[in-house]
């Protein structure tokens, strides 16, 4: 993050009576001054003074590990003399843009992490609900006839409604719609309210919220659907 110190002078105060340790022909001036830190997001001004030599002229800042003693004195003297100063952390109005940003999501981990345990139980509760059969519903899908349990060669099959007529146990009496196509159609163009009477025995091979498969007990009727009818 890109940050730009500045110093600011509050006071300037004549030293010629010091020795300059690095010149001693050329006079100095003590400075003292506040540190400021800016940023895009804050701007910090800091209470405290520092002090720091000059030679005049031309200002060439002497180091301080090369002051001497009566320099050092001379600076914590007057120093201590600059009453106190305002200063501290203003944050900009990029700043806080993102200060709320960040608290905004912070708040929403917050509260995901706090009401997850209800959230995943109401998704479960919504799964399994989504995954019950009831008599008198109604599915889209598809169904197989086999004479061979599970072999495609000579099996005949088609798309359309089936509505669960009845539930006895664990065997589902699912019947066709009158309509039924040999190949895959828009839903909403096939008949969704005539039903056959004859239904067909079979039981749950897998019950899922988007995905039902039955089979019949000598496993030749296998029906698959994956739309509850509204």
């Amino acid at each position: 993050m890109w940050i730009r110190i500045t110093d600011i002078i509050v006071k300037q105060i004549e030293a010629t009576h010091l020795e300059n340790p690095v010149r001693p022909d050329s006079p100095m001036e003590l400075g003292l001054f506040q540190r400021e830190s800016r940023s895009a997001f804050h701007v910090h001004t800091t209470k405290k003074v520092f002090p720091q030599y000059y030679e005049i002229p031309g200002g060439g800042r002497i180091p301080m590990r090369k002051w001497t003693g009566e320099m050092k004195t001379f600076a914590e003297q007057e120093t201590a003399k600059v009453p106190p100063l305002s200063g501290g952390l203003k944050i900009t109005l990029f700043g806080w843009i993102l200060f709320l940003f960040a608290l905004g999501l912070i708040g929403y981990a917050v509260y995901e992490t706090v009401t997850l345990p209800q959230q995943k139980a109401a998704y479960e509760q919504k799964m399994n609900e989504l995954a019950t059969v009831h008599e008198g519903e109604i599915y889209f899908g598809r169904y197989r006839l086999y004479k061979v349990p599970g072999d495609f060669v000579g099996s005949e099959g088609g798309f359309g409604w089936f509505k669960v007529v009845r539930i006895e146990n664990d065997v589902y009496q699912i019947a066709k719609s009158i309509e039924i196509s040999k190949t895959a159609k828009p839903k909403e163009k096939m008949n969704s309210s005539d039903f056959e009477q004859e239904t067909s025995a079979v039981k749950a091979k897998d019950l899922e919220a988007y995905t039902k498969q039955f089979l019949s007990e000598d496993g030749l009727i296998e029906f698959n659907f994956d739309q509850k009818k509204e």
